[in-house]
């Protein structure tokens, strides 16, 4: 199937998935994952009628966006973890960050964006995997690191955001993305801009629709098999 195809299926997908959950399908994002993909594949997507993009590295980005610098509409959100010597370039390339991980790394971002006067949505990534591939802060640390980005004036937080271990079974992430939603509804209390929940891939987005997602990334079932190395 063409690129377009996947795009027309998956948003049937997710619209079958909002109905099972008695959501409407206009509460959930889709978020074409197009890391390690070619500019040509976003210029696809795009063409087919996506907006919403997803890479995991800034220098990877940084390659393709002189060729994607004219499609005005598009928003492209960084998803992967960010070093902090890479956040001057994150601020200048990226309509948001989705996966900051501590408030040094959101002070670092406030800095470069109001430098650059420009308004930038973040999301902060939750471990709640034991797994030593993934980041995100502990879910203990999250009440402080949202009380202290009060204080940030070019930054917002807007949302959560989680990656579980991967399975073929999806119903083994349901934990996780009910416990990040369980984070959420009880942080919104005091932050209420705190509205967004980053979570669902392409194996189990359907079970994290049901458990409360406003955006899932999805970059297989849309783009096919990774085709070439990511940059270091």
């Amino acid at each position: 199937m063409s690129i377009a195809e996947n795009i027309v299926r998956l948003k049937d997908e997710i619209a079958v998935a909002c109905r099972r959950a008695g959501r409407n399908e206009n509460e959930v994002a889709l978020m074409a994952v197009s890391k390690v993909h070619p500019a040509e594949a976003i210029l696809e997507a795009y063409e087919a009628g996506q907006r919403l993009f997803g890479e995991n590295r800034v220098q990877e980005y940084e390659q393709k966006s002189t060729v994607l610098a004219g499609l005005k509409d598009a928003s492209f959100h960084l998803i992967g973890p960010l070093q902090s010597n890479k956040t001057n370039k994150a601020a200048e390339l990226f309509d948001a960050i989705d996966a900051v991980d501590s408030l040094r790394i959101a002070q670092r971002l406030d800095a470069a964006a109001e430098a650059r006067s420009k308004q930038l949505p973040i999301l902060i990534e939750v471990k709640l995997s034991h797994e030593e591939s993934k980041h995100g802060i502990a879910p203990e640390e999250l009440p402080l690191l949202l009380d202290a980005a009060r204080d940030l004036r070019s930054v917002e937080v807007v949302g959560l955001m989680t990656v579980p271990p991967w399975s073929e079974d999806a119903e083994t992430a349901r934990p996780y993305f009910r416990e990040l939603r369980r984070l959420r509804d009880e942080a919104v209390k005091t932050h209420s801009k705190l509205t967004q929940l980053s979570m669902g891939m392409s194996n189990d987005f359907p079970v994290a629709i049901e458990e409360g997602s406003t955006c899932v990334r999805v970059g297989t079932a849309i783009f096919g098999k990774r085709v070439y190395p990511a940059v270091p």
